[in-house]
């Protein structure tokens, strides 16, 4: 079984920054997509940015340029640097592992983009 934990959302003002972690246990495989999705109330969940084990990262176009995903192997560990955020980015943050066609989820992290 895999379990997923992630830490480091709160709230920050527009144009702020703040970093997500999210710590991966169990059996997890060299083949394993690791990624942050969205969702706002009101919305569907949707993809933020994912990495392959390779590094190979891929982004939302509504982030593009101001968050960046990378991944620590060794640890099992995938971050989301996220910069100069809007209030559009209001939204509970979750993190997905997928491996031989399974996806596993996180519990999800509050991220709030306020004045």
């Amino acid at each position: 079984q895999v379990q997923l934990v992630e830490s480091g959302g709160g709230l920050v003002q527009p144009g702020g920054s703040l970093r997500l972690s999210c710590a991966a246990s169990g059996s997890i495989f060299s083949s394993s997509v690791m990624g942050w999705y969205r969702q706002a109330p009101g919305k569907e969940r949707e993809l933020v940015a994912a990495v392959t084990s390779g590094g190979s990262p891929s982004y939302g176009d509504s982030v593009k340029g101001r968050f960046t995903i990378s991944r620590d192997n060794a640890k099992n560990t995938v971050y989301l640097q996220m910069n100069s955020l809007k209030p559009e980015d209001t939204a509970v943050y979750y993190c997905k592992l997928r491996q031989y066609y399974k996806d596993y989820w996180g519990q999800g992290t509050q991220v709030t983009v306020s004045s």
